[in-house]
């Protein structure tokens, strides 16, 4: 028996079974169970099961309608919205393919998600539909998209939303200014409303456990993001298993403010609560007073979210105004809690912070602590049904226990593999004992209790505020800048972030006069914004081997000295 099983929350089995059905069924089970009991609640508005269910068919009828048939691929561009939820489950209703896209990305970013997945229909909301439509026609005309459909914001909200609901003021021109429409050169652009007013019955439901659910990308080692191909049996596993681990019920309120084009927000919030029958909170984007006012008015009792937020919370002003009471379940990941943070946390409210760790690779949690015995600063143990390990990166044979190996992991959550990457997909697993593992590329180690440290990554990877930076993919787009000869980008420590982003760069000659102000203003006009050095460093020359690889961890060495 493994040491974590004494430490295993007794009310809870070692595994589940995975249904046979799609992740749609969960929600279209919840609308009979309770047809008027409220689904979500976003800025004031709410929809209940019932409205959500009815949605997702008329938007799977108008989908077909396109043509989008089983097992296309359709982008999914949006912010935390009542839009999102439904149009993801209208996907799943369509037969089709979630593609969840990072809404920070730009055009040159997107146009790979375009062609990658092949993709020719997209869901996106008006703020980021003109972007979208720049990488399409970017495009040859057999590559882009054919048909777009467009939401406004106030299409799930009432512009003229008062009290705790209000959005804050900051955000009014965002959520309700006028934007120039999109056109793509070879497609047609689509209401949203008229999508939704649709009368024509959808396909029948024919997609169960082993068809494809999800391709969220994930980067890597090496230059563009690749597709995680997840079946309903994977996204479930970890949805059902998410609700369970934090003793959820159809009671439970859940604040829903980490992105939902992300692999925690998408499967460990959305996902879970539409499963359990719960009422989702919906946040587009952070604000700690709004947060403290909707927790504190909807009696939020469960709340996954990233350290940076609960640490934004508690220095509010006005955090004394706030009743936290409500909260059962607090955890999350993607940095580590301070320790001050999470004992104020248990002193306050009697409230142990969960942490746990996943990749895009497992759905979400591979590995959480038990909430009843958390570690701090601690990956948790091995996550239901799954058997993690720590291996020799070299020989892929088990180390001993308290040694530093890398983390590989084995159970139903688990990716199939990256899309149309055979080679990519072999290099990521692993047998042993019988049984196919993948290897994460963390190093970490196994305390004598069967707990999981991360101590070092395999990988060049950059943790910002819980999101992944990848180098050698900022590096690919920072190679585009005419005055840029050679770059290489680090990590560096930040006081807020934990880590943010470095670029050494060597200039080219006759470029001199480029300042680094010019290039962090390039950088965040061409990547992703969480992705963009915030410092640049210039050098006569970057340290190669003798092969004449760049030396990134030796000027990684340096900065961290």
């Amino acid at each position: 028996m493994p040491a974590h099983y004494d430490f295993w929350p007794k009310r809870l089995p070692h595994s589940i079974t995975v249904p046979a059905t799609s992740v749609w069924e969960n929600l279209a089970i919840n609308a009979r169970r309770y047809p008027d009991k409220v689904a979500l609640r976003f800025l004031g508005r709410a929809t209940t099961y019932k409205q959500l269910c009815e949605g997702t068919e008329r938007l799977a009828a108008y989908l077909h309608g396109l043509g989008v048939k089983k097992g296309d691929r359709v982008i999914l561009l949006m912010q935390n919205t009542s839009q999102l939820v439904l149009a993801h489950y209208a996907i799943f209703r369509a037969n089709a393919v979630v593609v969840p896209v990072n809404p920070m990305n730009t055009a040159e970013e997107l146009k790979h998600y375009i062609t990658d997945s092949g993709a020719r229909v997209a869901i996106t909301s008006a703020d980021l539909a003109l972007e979208l439509a720049k990488a399409s026609n970017a495009l040859e005309r057999a590559d882009g998209l054919e048909h777009m459909v467009v939401t406004q914001f106030s299409d799930g909200f009432d512009a003229a939303v008062q009290g705790p609901d209000a959005p804050p003021e900051a955000w009014r021109n965002w959520l309700l200014g006028e934007r120039e429409p999109a056109r793509l050169a070879h497609g047609e652009v689509h209401a949203w409303e008229q999508a939704l007013a649709c009368s024509y019955a959808p396909p029948a439901h024919v997609v169960g456990r082993d068809d494809l659910a999800i391709l969220p990308y994930t980067s890597g080692t090496t230059g563009q993001p690749k597709g995680c191909m997840h079946l309903h049996r994977s996204i479930n596993h970890n949805a059902i298993a998410s609700a369970v681990w934090g003793s959820g019920t159809s009671e439970n309120v859940v604040l829903g403010v980490v992105p939902m084009f992300h692999i925690t927000g998408m499967v460990s919030v959305l996902h879970s609560a539409i499963y359990l029958g719960a009422t989702l909170i919906i946040m587009p984007r952070w604000d700690r007073e709004l947060a403290g006012r909707l927790i504190s008015q909807y009696q939020v009792t469960a709340w996954t979210n990233i350290p940076t937020m609960v640490i934004d919370l508690l220095a509010s002003p006005n955090f004394a105004s706030f009743d936290l009471s409500s909260l059962k379940y607090i955890g999350g990941g993607g940095a580590a809690m301070p320790q001050a943070v999470a004992q104020r946390l248990l002193e306050q409210y009697g409230l142990r912070f969960c942490e746990g760790y996943g990749l895009t690779e497992t759905s979400a949690p591979s590995h959480s602590n038990p909430p009843d015995h958390p570690k701090q600063q601690c990956l948790g143990i091995p996550f239901m049904s799954t058997d993690a390990r720590v291996v020799d990166p070299d020989t892929l044979q088990e180390v001993a226990q308290g040694e530093q190996g890398e983390i590989v992991v084995n159970g139903p959550e688990v990716f199939e593999g990256y899309w149309r990457q055979p080679q990519a997909t072999e290099q990521v697993f692993m047998e042993l004992d019988g049984k196919r593992f993948f290897r994460t590329g963390d190093l970490g180690r196994v305390d004598e209790e069967g707990y999981f440290f991360i101590t070092d990554r395999l990988k060049r990877m950059i943790n910002a505020s819980g999101f992944k930076v990848w180098p050698a993919e900022v590096e690919s787009l920072m190679f585009r800048h005419p005055a840029i000869q050679e770059a290489c980008v680090i990590s560096a420590k930040d006081a807020y972030r934990g880590e943010t982003v470095k670029a050494v760069v060597v200039l080219r000659a006759g470029h001199e006069a480029t300042t680094a102000e010019d290039i962090v203003k390039w950088c965040h006009d061409n990547m992703a914004v969480y992705k963009a050095p915030r410092i640049v460093q210039f050098v006569p020359a970057l340290p190669k081997s003798g092969s004449g690889k760049v030396m990134w961890r030796l000027l990684q060495e340096q900065e961290s000295a």
